[in-house]
């Protein structure tokens, strides 16, 4: 039996006549009956009494009306959640980050919640390393980098820039200079994050290059509580810039630019090329289209170039 079917026999049940509902149906009374007819003969049984005068149902036909009008309400509801999908008044956006790179999406989340407060945007820790493969597979709709993905299927956009500084605390003896060396950062005790990275790998490559060793004497399992211990004057951290801008800005730290690293980080916002995306996802990427308001882009955390 066919929804469209089941809405004929719902509405001769509460008219409790054929040719009424006929006349509601802006159908013939012949169509009507027919529709009814092929009903009964899909479950086998009679749905209304032909011996009264009104269209009585039977106990089949009870029954029945039951299920009809739960499956009518199903029908109802799940066109309503397609059509607040395609309004946005529901849905979700899936993103990957690892723990770094969520500060350089804070200002894009804000703005896109701004426009759409009903759709649910969900960040999941994800190693940079793996970001690329599931966006390109379809697991995450976008993914924030710092490196151009390898994947071919990939396109990028440019959050903003980014640089590599040694947190300090501000009594610190280094705290006054303009900047500092490795040599001078290898004399430290330096807090690290125990997670491998890729900026990780970078800047402890840098350290072999230049023959020297990096003094990691602490390690930590998050930013946040390395932050924390450099404050606490454990030590000094090497960081990009925009994990500390809340502790910088209010003089809990103080960063210093290293030049030795050469490591100013391009944030990257990364994304299928093609393949279906989900409205929510749709109008997430439109906040970076260059046709987008310029008050919006203006609110951007950098410069927004779109790469292959």
């Amino acid at each position: 039996m066919e929804l469209s079917e089941l809405r004929v026999f719902l509405k001769v049940a509460s008219e409790r006549s054929f040719s009424r509902a006929a006349m509601k149906l802006h159908r013939t009374q012949p169509a009507v009956s027919q529709s009814i007819r092929r009903i009964e003969e899909s479950i086998g049984e009679r749905l209304f009494d032909r011996s009264t005068k009104d269209a009585t149902l039977t106990e089949a036909g009870r029954l029945l009306r039951e299920y009809a009008e739960r499956l009518q309400r199903l029908a109802e509801e799940a066109s309503t959640a397609v059509k607040d999908l395609r309004d946005l008044r529901r849905g979700r956006v899936l993103i990957g980050a690892n723990e770094a790179s969520v500060h350089a999406l804070l200002p894009l989340i804000a703005r896109f919640r701004e426009a759409h407060p009903m759709v649910h945007v969900e960040v999941r820790r994800v190693p940079a390393r793996q970001i690329g493969a599931e966006v390109a597979q379809g697991s995450l709709d976008f993914g924030i980098l710092t490196f151009q993905p390898s994947e071919d299927n990939l396109k990028s956009v440019v959050l903003g820039h980014d640089e590599m500084v040694m947190l300090v605390h501000p009594d610190h003896p280094l705290a006054g200079s303009k900047s500092v060396t490795l040599a001078e950062c290898a004399r430290q005790t330096v807090i690290a994050h125990n997670d491998p990275s890729h900026v990780r790998e970078r800047v402890l490559q840098q350290f072999q290059q230049e023959g020297i060793p990096a003094r990691i004497l602490i390690s930590l399992p998050s930013l946040e509580g390395i932050k924390r211990a450099v404050a606490m004057q454990l030590g000094v951290a090497v960081l990009p810039r925009r994990c500390a801008e809340a502790e910088i800005a209010r003089r809990e730290l103080v960063a210093l630019p290293m030049p030795d690293l050469k490591l100013r980080r391009q944030v990257r916002l990364v994304y299928r090329k093609a393949g279906h995306r989900s409205h929510a996802a749709t109008a997430f990427l439109g906040l970076l289209s260059p046709a987008a308001p310029a008050r919006k882009r203006k609110a951007s955390v950098g410069a927004t170039t779109e790469t292959a």
